[in-house]
């Protein structure tokens, strides 16, 4: 693969919702630009995109495919992503290093609920994009209704460059609206032909031309003034109302039978921004260790930098890191900085990776995406850089994760071999999160939902030969007492020779605080060098409650009395001595079980909000707030039990069709009702 100037290199992510036709679109893609001799398939199991084994086995995407290829003499990096809304994190990755987007849409659905989610990145990214309707021969059969949706749910920003020729079986074409020109299938592949003169597209053009008209005054003045726009001016128009978000062009086609897809090309080349073009030809960054910002130009001729998007796992091969190179180029042996962990590296065998395929490259430039192997030090978010003209790039802003599982081996062979795969797994896929809950003993894996735990579960076996299962997670309860006691803890041993002695007399009190110890000892009853020890044997008492062994927290203990041996004293006796007195006032107090509330922000639209209400109040939520949001949505602040949302992620999707979403964050702990309470005594105890 030769290497190409800037100006001829497009950074293009595929998005849409699942079944809309993205990788069938990159299969077309694929041959008619002569890369392949023949399309793959999707459900054959053999597309260039969907190559790894789980993706092949579950037939839809998983991971985000990196397809360069070669058309008319430019380069288009086609970052194909997944369509369900549990793989978003891979659709984050993309959009990150991408200078525009094709949003691909099911016209036989219409617009769907991952289509709307993709249309609210692309908007939040700020990324240019093209509408392609795809599957105009599965089913379309009113067009002006489409466009219609797309108006209201997107805004008035849609704008059809096409009319189709024929609908559904019929569907054989269409009228390309800027160029005055058909394009028809032939049973084969798609040619030039005249405008059918049944087809009157005066309306639409003339709507564009408007709409070129107001990116520019002087294109302004001239169409009110009745004159005709150049093709340059018409180009040029397009272009800027495009890269500036004021456009988006719609265009039909079919990716089975290849219509539309040369038209695609033509589109992205003409009207989606050069790698110089994204941000203004500057990408901001930070100075090492520094919050002050730094401005570096998207150009060949300045220092190396890049950002690393994407990791690959591979069994074989071991860590694959995908980076967009934003400035400089970078060379096979050239030795780098990893300048946000201040770590020089020397680069091996850099490539083009198109599917699962390598291409060996010589260099890898400014605006262009490449990959590079076994770095074992650098991870999804890194930024590689001049050794000697340092810079950071923010990391990728990955979805938080939603739902959490207990992770278990399902053999006892598996326990040591877990912990190892799962991090290598996350190397691959920041958008889960793996932790140890040293209270429960348990691993808890959290991800963006069933179907990601899912998914990671199958690539822990079928990659690392690692089996295991999901449980529910246990909630972590606590414990507190909810009266004023006294008690007095004695420690006396003797077994010839020194013995251990140590008495101690403390109070026990609710309080605001989850532990507070204080010392009240007067006339050295209790000399100052045992107290810590007191302190200490309290501490360690507290972690084990009396009710189901959960700790005991928001309590307070005033050490006011006791006695000690000049001889047999010491802290261990102490310690002792604070433990009993702790046991025996837990005893006598009147203690209650705690659990915790997490604190929820529900995002979905306002006709599911009455719905989520009334399941709140069914999980003993309570509603602190609701405030509208964009896209006619509201944000609804709940207070609620943990253990009433352990499934949520899965019970919120079924709600809201997938359309709600959600974040949450532990607040506090509150009294749980005694009948409750009772439940989880008797599950604890056995």
């Amino acid at each position: 693969m030769i290497s190409y100037e800037m100006s001829e290199i497009r950074n293009i992510t595929l998005l849409g919702h699942r079944g809309s036709g993205k990788s069938s679109l990159v299969e077309a893609m694929l041959y008619i630009s002569n890369t392949t001799s023949k399309m793959g398939s999707v459900d054959l199991g053999n597309s260039i995109s969907d190559f790894d084994k789980e993706e092949m086995k579950q037939g839809f995407s998983i991971n985000t495919s990196i397809i360069p290829l070669e058309y008319l003499g430019y380069k288009y990096n086609i970052l194909d992503t997944p369509g369900y809304s549990d793989f978003t994190g891979e659709v984050s990755s993309a959009l990150a290093v991408s200078g525009g987007a094709v949003l691909v849409v099911n016209g036989a659905a219409g617009v769907e609920v991952g289509t709307e989610r993709a249309w609210r990145m692309l908007e939040e990214a700020g990324i240019p994009r093209v509408i392609f309707i795809n599957k105009m021969n599965k089913g379309v059969h009113n067009y002006e209704k489409l466009l219609y949706d797309m108006k209201e749910k997107f805004g008035k920003k849609v704008a059809p460059f096409c009319i189709p020729i024929g609908f559904e079986e019929e569907f054989k074409g269409f009228v390309n609206v800027i160029d005055l020109k058909g394009r028809i299938f032939n049973g084969e592949t798609c040619v030039d032909a005249p405008i059918p003169e049944d087809i009157d597209i005066s309306e639409v053009r003339g709507l564009l031309l408007e709409a070129i008209a107001e990116t520019d005054e002087n294109l302004l003045n001239k169409y009110f003034s009745g004159e005709d726009f150049t093709e340059e001016e018409i180009r040029k128009g397009l272009h800027d109302g495009v890269v500036s978000g004021e456009i988006v062009p719609v265009i039909i086609g079919s990716a089975s039978n290849g219509i539309g897809v040369r038209t695609l090309f033509q589109m992205m080349y003409n009207y989606l921004p050069t790698p110089q073009e994204v941000n203004g030809g500057t990408k901001s960054g930070y100075m090492v260790n520094s919050d002050e910002k730094i401005e570096r130009e998207v150009n060949i001729n300045e220092p190396f930098s890049a950002i690393v998007f994407k990791t690959i796992v591979d069994p074989y091969i071991g860590k694959i890191s995908l980076f967009k190179v934003n400035s400089g180029k970078v060379k096979k042996d050239d030795e780098v900085l990893i300048s946000n962990k201040n770590i020089k590296v020397r680069i091996g065998n850099i490539s083009f990776f198109r599917g699962a395929k390598q291409i060996p490259a010589d260099e890898v430039s400014a605006g262009d995406i490449g990959a590079v192997t076994k770095l074992q030090e650098v991870q999804t978010g890194d930024t590689l850089c001049d050794k000697e003209d340092a810079i950071v790039y923010s990391v990728i802003d990955f979805p938080k994760p939603c739902l959490y599982m207990s992770i278990v081996p399902k053999e006892k062979s598996d326990d040591d071999k877990l912990s190892g795969a799962i991090q290598r797994l996350l190397d691959e896929d920041p958008s889960f999160s793996i932790e140890r809950n040293f209270e429960t003993k348990e691993f808890i894996i959290g991800g963006q939902g069933e179907k990601h735990l899912n998914i990671l579960l199958n690539k822990l076996q079928n990659k690392f030969g690692v089996n295991a299962l999901l449980k529910e997670p246990e909630v972590s309860y606590r414990e507190t007492i909810k009266n004023s006691i006294e008690a007095q803890g004695r420690h006396k041993k003797q077994s010839g020779g020194a013995g251990q002695f140590g008495e101690v007399f403390i109070k026990f009190e609710p309080h605001i605080d989850e532990f507070d110890f204080k010392d009240e000892i007067r006339g050295g009853v209790v000399p100052k060098t045992y107290i810590p020890a007191v302190e200490k044997g309290l501490i360690e008492a507290k972690v084990k409650g009396k009710l189901a062994g959960y700790p005991v927290i928001n309590i307070k203990a005033t050490l006011y009395d006791g006695s000690y041996h000049p001889v047999d004293s010491n802290e261990i006796s102490f310690k002792q001595a604070a433990i009993l007195a702790f046991r025996k006032g837990m005893e006598t107090a009147k203690c209650v079980l705690l659990e915790p509330i997490v604190k929820m922000q529900i995002v979905a639209p306002d006709e599911y909000i009455g719905d989520i209400m009334g399941d709140m109040n069914k999980r003993r939520g309570k509603i602190l707030g609701m405030e509208p949001k964009a896209y006619s949505e509201q944000l609804l602040t709940v207070e609620v039990p943990e253990s009433e949302i352990l499934k949520y992620a899965i019970d919120l999707k079924s709600l809201t069709q997938g359309k709600g979403r959600f974040e949450y964050n532990f607040l506090k702990y509150e009294e749980l009702q005694d009948n409750l309470a009772q439940k989880i005594i008797e599950i604890r105890k056995g």
